[in-house]
């Protein structure tokens, strides 16, 4: 036996002799308050004699229940439920009332209805302790759910996925940069992955470039969808209809898959039998769980509720899942505290309700999605996509390279291996790609660098009263100049005639990409408007250390980048790594371009600063771990892929024809993935998946990628999905 073996079975002795033990105390309780059940002569024993007996009786029990019960649940599987569970309270006391015979001169005595309660109680005693001392023992929740796995495979007319060509699973470790997940493989953090990347012969990673929005509600849309054209940030401002629309909310994700739907002309990467976890966006999957997009339909039936009830019906679940939420708040109490004891920077607030959405992130939902894809998996599914948040979640707070982050990746690792180990046992091959769908990059908040918001920023451009912390913000003298040049600024002549006729502006952050919008100016304001309106704003956020560039329509040069010291350049001029753009990497220019062209793009974009040395950026919300705009690892996700498949770039073609060298936006990575599906699925789904513009996609051998001919329900919702 080697030593792996060796250390499980001490465990599961260690569990055999720590619940043995608690039994024997829980008998000793009931015979104290129990008058018809006794573990004494009745002339009396002393203490010990009266431990041994429980020892006895308890150890006895437990024999029996292990050995005994099996064969009597096997015998009356005859027998209707409603009469066999009858039957378990009576069978249960009858096998205690045996064990109490077992004992040595007659010391057990119990009435047999006493028995039975007896019995009961201690069952649950020893199922609670057992399950509580398994909550770290991954062979022990392997065992429960690829058991809670085939029940739902049997009572599933759907699930026979036994034969034909291989199915695929992509799992997304959302926020997880190309270089940390590397970093974290070489350290030893993560086993699972770091085997992968070792095996380059069998496995392949590579870094893929996101679009100006790096956050989930772009890049996801577009993996799931085929397009996240008109997705300019997380959250965004809309004219027409004055409302903001942000990724994070169930209309607003509905709604975005509608658009993307309407614009594709498909349902999406998951219409073919597949299954869709955790993600914001259906992806045209007929099985859901946890998906945000799926929460706001209404009516019996089409809500996503699918994980949670399968996962929590399992008692040995929920108290395991109970139990690491518990300690997972526990520990985000300790880490904070720590960190401000040890006056730990950059650092943001960590406290209120924050301990408890960190923990449903890192054990509810991570626990309720790995089980789902194993089911999937044991059920023979064609396609899964399943989206783990748990880094993203702890990065924003406690930094991308944090030990906090780090303790999280092992754990993720741990899912992982899960999911691998589930894949060998199912009935059907299966291809795992990992990859995720942006990084982060680090660096103190704006408003903890300069002393001020975003929005105390543009509204002291603005002319408009600002907080009186804005007035003195403490850091940086070209900051403190910046604001006070505004706050003392001459008053336009347009401004002082119609002061009332102007609305506030709207101030929305995603990350280190604010947007600003002018509510009472039709369409997309231009930057003369602005100018003639608020003369200062402009010169203000672009000379402000704190912002790297904006971007802004001109009425005479059309759309044009601001940068510090005046810097303009038209944006069909704008190159990457020249004037404002210096530092931002390649693809910047283009990502803005693309941008530009969207219908719902702000009045006016504001990208931070980015430090090429340290790869730190200013968040404009309250994150040291941030994304949603330019600058660092952010823009760098990866794919890692086994290459059984083909290689990534294959899958994709220039407009000219020309062979593609790396993986650019989002879409691109969703042309990716389709091609893998297609390929693996061969003939027997038919091929018609339209791209972002509505042009077929071509595979380089002259066949379309994959996808269905699915076309969108009359709700905008994928066909054939449901709660």
């Amino acid at each position: 036996m080697d030593s792996g073996r060796w250390r499980t079975a001490g465990k599961a002795l260690m569990r055999v002799i720590a619940v043995w033990a608690v039994s024997t105390l829980t008998m000793l309780v009931l015979a104290g308050i129990l008058p018809d059940f006794q573990l004494q002569l009745d002339d009396g024993d002393s203490i010990t004699r009266t431990a041994f007996t429980a020892a006895w009786g308890a150890g006895a029990f437990g024999l029996l229940s292990a050995l005994v019960w099996p064969v009597l649940v096997r015998a009356l599987l005859i027998v209707p439920a409603l009469v066999l569970g009858a039957l378990v309270f009576f069978l249960n006391g009858s096998l205690l009332w045996v064990a109490l015979r077992l004992i040595p001169d007659g010391r057990g005595v119990a009435n047999p209805e006493t028995a039975v309660v007896v019995a009961a109680v201690m069952s649950a005693v020893a199922s609670a302790v057992s399950t509580a001392l398994a909550v770290r023992d991954d062979d022990a929740h392997w065992r429960r759910l690829s058991r809670l796995a085939v029940r739902r495979r049997r009572r599933s007319r759907a699930s026979d996925g036994r034969g034909g060509p291989p199915g695929i699973v992509f799992v997304q470790l959302d926020g997880v940069g190309h270089d940390v997940l590397r970093q974290a493989a070489e350290a030893g953090l993560m086993p699972t992955v770091a085997a992968r990347i070792a095996d380059e012969a069998g496995h392949g990673l590579v870094p893929w470039a996101t679009d100006w929005s790096s956050q989930t509600g772009a890049s996801q849309l577009a993996i799931l969808h085929g397009s996240n054209f008109d997705v300019p940030a997380f959250r965004w401002y809309e004219k027409e209809t004055g409302t903001v629309m942000v990724s994070s909310r169930p209309a607003s994700a509905l709604e975005m898959q509608r658009r993307a739907i309407a614009r594709t002309h498909d349902g999406g990467l998951l219409s073919v039998d597949g299954a869709s976890r955790g993600n914001l966006f259906s992806g045209g999957a007929g099985q859901l769980a946890l998906v945000l997009s799926m929460a706001a339909r209404r009516g019996k039936g089409r809500r996503s509720r699918a994980g949670y009830f399968a996962y929590f019906s399992d008692p040995a679940n929920a108290v395991r899942t109970a139990l690491s939420f518990t300690a997972e708040v526990a520990r985000e109490i300790g880490q904070s505290t720590r960190a401000r004891i040890r006056k730990e920077t950059p650092r943001v607030k960590r406290g209120g309700l924050y301990p408890f959405i960190r923990a449903f992130a890192t054990v509810v939902e991570r626990d309720v999605v790995v089980a789902a894809v194993i089911g999937d998996l044991f059920a023979g599914r064609t396609t899964v996509y399943a989206d783990l948040v748990a880094y993203d979640e702890v990065a924003h707070h406690s930094g991308p390279r944090s030990r906090d982050a780090e303790k999280v990746l092992k754990r993720l690792d741990r899912s992982l291996g899960l999911i691998e180990r589930a894949a060998e046992h199912a009935p059907r091959t299966y291809r795992i790609v990992l990859l995720s769908d942006h990084g982060q990059s680090p660096g103190e908040t704006f408003a903890g660098k300069y002393g001020l918001t975003l929005k105390d920023l543009v509204r002291a451009g603005c002319g408009l009263p600002v907080p009186r912390r804005a007035q003195r913000t403490r850091s940086a003298s070209e900051a403190r100049d910046a604001v006070r040049i505004a706050l003392h600024r001459p008053v336009g002549e347009q401004e002082a005639e119609h002061p009332a006729a102007l609305s506030d502006p709207v101030v929305l952050a995603s990350g280190n990409l604010g947007l600003l919008s002018f509510p009472d100016i039709g369409g997309r304001a231009s930057r003369e408007e602005i100018d003639r309106r608020h003369p200062a704003l402009l010169g203000t956020l672009a000379n402000h250390p704190g912002v790297g560039f904006l971007l802004v329509r001109s009425e005479e040069h059309g759309s044009v980048v601001l940068g510090r010291g005046g810097a303009e350049v038209p944006l069909a001029e704008l190159a990457d790594g020249q004037g404002p753009l210096a530092g931002y990497g390649v693809g910047a220019a283009e990502a803005v371009r693309r941008t530009d062209s969207f219908p719902h793009v702000a009045d006016v974009m504001v990208n931070s600063m980015y430090d090429p040395e340290t790869g730190s950026v200013h968040a404009f919300e309250e994150q040291i771990g941030s994304h949603g705009g330019l600058g660092g690892e952010q823009s760098r996700p990866f794919l890692l892929w086994p290459r059984t498949l083909s290689d990534p770039v294959d899958a994709l073609v220039a407009p000219g024809g020309e062979p593609v060298t790396a993986i650019v936006g989002a879409e691109a990575v969703h042309r990716v993935l389709a091609y893998w599906i297609s390929e693996l699925s061969g003939p027997q789904i038919p091929l018609s998946r339209q791209g972002s513009t509505g042009e077929p996609v071509q595979r380089p051998d002259g066949g379309p990628a994959a996808g269905g001919d699915a076309v969108p329900g009359a709700d905008g919702s994928a066909p054939g999905t449901r709660g």
